[in-house]
């Protein structure tokens, strides 16, 4: 039976729910099933007119009523609605004796995009200030002075706030926003909380809504976005030759974390480990990595370490793998530089879903956690031409049998924020 305490002394950290929104499906089952059968998430954007923008596509998830709302839904409504999928979905996993008279019995770690003024409310704020010829914002600014509406939807911490009522978290919810890595980073808030003593549990929630216009504009003027319309469900292709981008995408995913000591005590299944955590930032440039790797390969050595492992013990790396020509070097790079010239299979599951952002590495340690569960690591599809400048084996196009006991699951933002978790295998006994 492994030892409720790890290297270091710290409490081992057990994961007992998860809950999943991808554009495979509504819940963990359709996720990870879509997932191993290879199965594309990407299709033609239609909540919303797409008229004249480059990229068409993403990776989407239908919730009733979208027909009807279309874009007019603000970015952090949508985000609000997954988060509170995949957490019902995580605690109902997590099974009886988690919630302690109704309520989880401790702190809420958020992940989610930076709050927007959506496109509606500025519409409204422009109309208000008088739309005869253009509106600075500083006029738009001052029409919103004492409306309700325009405060709660710029609000950042107003979605944590509301989902800690909801599901009755204990302490102040921390709602943080780290680029691409937000989802890793709400994790590694959890664990070191559990780690440290200050929480026995956590929940844990990476949640992404933001696929509108205005986002697609962004990405599409920073050459980042891949424009493969024609055929949206091999548009994602990391690690291939032909690679052009990455697919947006949306959704959350969930996990409950507690004391393994604990778990054990209320007779919960226990899913797997968070073994490690790892962080480093370059602060390099806006979106790009510093070309020496430093940060991410910092990143990957930290969490190995953190964990109490050598590269050699990790048996899969879930790869952050977006299919932008920079990403997919830098990554590649980076496991050159930690594990040599033998690499672990290393696979990315945005080939699938497209790439969720501030969600992205709470649903890949989720998916992470399954590979170990199920032996099965999943492909990297659209893998038509490989790249030499590449070299790995990136599980191309079909789902692997394989035992692994350890995985790196890898988490790299723009702004050059990065996070890397190491999970474990579910202990025997």
């Amino acid at each position: 039976m492994i030892s409720s305490r790890d290297h270091l002394g710290r409490p081992v950290v057990a994961v007992t729910g998860v809950g999943l929104v991808t554009p495979l499906g509504i819940g963990v089952a359709k996720s990870w099933g879509g997932l191993l059968a290879g199965r594309s998430g990407i299709r033609r954007i239609t909540r919303f007119p797409v008229d004249h923008l480059k990229t068409t596509i993403a990776g989407g998830v239908d919730l009733p009523g979208d027909e009807a709302e279309g874009e007019a839904v603000p970015a952090s409504v949508r985000v609000e609605r997954f988060a509170v999928l995949a957490a019902e979905e995580a605690l109902a996993g997590a099974g009886v004796g988690i919630l302690v008279d109704g309520r989880f019995p401790g702190p809420l770690f958020l992940g989610m995009p930076p709050v927007e003024v959506a496109w509606s409310l500025r519409m409204e704020l422009a109309r208000r200030a008088g739309n005869e010829g253009p509106v600075r914002y500083g006029a738009m600014a001052e029409a919103g002075v004492g409306s309700q509406q325009a405060f709660e939807a710029c609000l950042f911490g107003g979605v944590g706030e509301r989902l800690a009522v909801r599901f009755g978290t204990r302490g102040a919810p921390v709602s943080l926003s780290t680029a691409c890595a937000t989802g890793a980073s709400a994790i590694q808030m959890g664990v070191e909380a559990v780690q440290r003593g200050e929480a026995r549990t956590a929940l844990c929630i990476g949640a992404e809504g933001t696929v509108e216009a205005e986002s697609l504009i962004r990405f599409s003027l920073l050459s980042a976005l891949s424009t493969r319309n024609e055929d949206p469900a091999r548009a994602s292709r990391p690690f291939e030759k032909t690679r052009d981008g990455f697919v947006m995408a949306e959704g959350a995913a969930a996990l409950v974390l507690e004391n393994l000591e604990d778990a054990r005590a209320r007779g919960a299944t226990v899913l797997g480990l968070v073994l490690g955590c790892g962080e480093r930032a370059d602060s390099f440039h806006r979106t790009r990595s510093n070309p020496d790797g430093g940060a991410i390969i910092g990143a990957m050595r930290s969490a190995i370490a953190d964990a109490g492992l050598e590269p050699g013990d990790i048996g899969y790396v879930n790869a952050h793998g977006t299919g932008t020509p920079e990403n997919d070097k830098m990554e590649t790079l980076g496991m050159r530089a930690v594990f040599g010239d033998a690499p672990p299979p290393i696979s990315s599951n945005k080939s699938m879903i497209g790439h969720t952002l501030s969600a992205a590495g709470a649903i890949e340690a989720v998916f992470s956690l399954l590979a170990m569960h199920d032996g099965r690591l999943p492909p990297t599809i659209n893998h038509e031409t490989p790249d030499p400048a590449i070299g790995l084996d990136v599980v191309p196009n079909e789902a692997r049998d394989a035992k692994v006991e350890r995985v790196l699951s890898n988490s790299f933002g723009f702004g050059g924020q990065n996070v890397c978790l190491v999970l474990g295998a579910a202990p025997e006994g």
